[in-house]
């Protein structure tokens, strides 16, 4: 037989006492730890009055199984039972913990590939370019006059400071042909 323990008794006296309510939830102690639950009241249709209206209206298979005293007396729309979802905490937690857990793991590797294409592209459009500008400077540092142009690609700032460069090399040749001269 279904029958309500006690604690689920109390949550169909709430929802017979205020029928607003169409949903508890909240937390009990079991033997095995502390629980969940989800509670909706189950109630009577005007079908399952021609059952459960009196015990005389019930079929005799129904009295012989359940007896004459519990189930009948119902009333359309009234509050006879409950459905209970009960779910233990500590399955909660664990779906919980797992789901937290792929989130960071998501979270990281989009931070990670984030990571990886910024100094890519901070690669790309300034180290590489300033090195080569550095080596170039270098070149021409030592007197190597072959050392090619200063590069004007990359950024705006990147090729702003190689065209100011190769102007200055351009006036640095002028100056040091007049010194020989």
């Amino acid at each position: 037989m279904d029958r309500a323990t006690d604690w689920e008794t109390d949550i169909i006296r709430r929802f017979r006492d205020n029928p607003a309510v169409h949903e508890v939830v909240g937390e009990r102690d079991t033997p095995l730890g502390p629980s969940l639950y989800l509670a909706r009241p189950i109630r009577a249709k005007p079908e399952c009055l021609g059952c459960h209206s009196t015990a005389a209206a019930a079929p005799a298979t129904v009295v012989a199984r359940y007896g004459s005293n519990n189930g009948f007396g119902w009333q359309a729309d009234d509050v006879i039972g409950a459905q209970v979802v009960s779910v233990p905490i500590s399955a909660a937690e664990a779906a919980a913990s797992g789901a937290f857990r792929a989130f960071l793991l998501a979270l990281s590797s989009v931070f990670a590939a984030l990571l990886i294409v910024v100094n890519l592209v901070m690669y790309l459009l300034v180290v590489r370019p300033v090195r080569r500008m550095a080596q170039i400077a270098d070149q021409l540092s030592v007197g190597d006059n072959s050392a090619g142009e200063f590069p004007v690609s990359g950024g705006a700032e990147i090729a702003a400071l190689g065209r100011a460069f190769n102007r200055m090399r351009k006036s640095l040749d002028k100056a040091m042909k007049l010194l020989e001269s």
